[in-house]
């Protein structure tokens, strides 16, 4: 277990899937994740508290507001990520994670690696997005 908290494990299909390595690997890699974001969360918070003086110039004042607007749009993205990191740590812990919500197949490591909140396989991500497009399209 020691490779996986020293991040030399790397998970593979030559081994049960979820296994208890493959589970802790998953489990540290989205406590970082979520580390990262509420440390660039932080940061933010700090920037924001740093910059709250009145720019004289009108210009200068609209840059200002246009920055802070965007920072606050990708503190929201990034709050919502948390709540889908959460989640899955919870699937985690109930034992359902890296299953697919719809069929409850494996949704595959090269997936989980790339996208490690991810719910669904990519046979039914991709059904789920046909059907998007084509409700969009109506």
């Amino acid at each position: 277990m020691s490779d996986v908290l020293d991040g030399n494990y790397v998970p593979s299909d030559k081994e049960p899937f979820m296994n208890e390595k493959q589970v802790a690997y998953f489990k540290a890699k989205l406590l970082a994740w979520k580390d990262d974001i509420l440390r660039e969360s932080q940061e933010t918070l700090n920037h924001l508290a740093e910059e709250n003086h009145i720019l004289p110039d009108v210009a200068d004042r609209a840059s200002s507001e246009t920055d802070r607007s965007l920072e606050l749009r990708t503190r929201d993205r990034q709050r919502k990520l948390i709540s889908k990191i959460d989640s899955a740590l919870k699937r985690i812990e109930d034992g359902s994670y890296g299953y697919c919500e719809e069929s409850g197949d494996p949704i595959g490591l090269r997936r989980l690696d790339a996208r490690p909140i991810a719910t669904l396989s990519i046979e039914a991500q991709e059904r789920h997005e046909k059907r998007e497009r084509v409700y969009k399209d109506e």
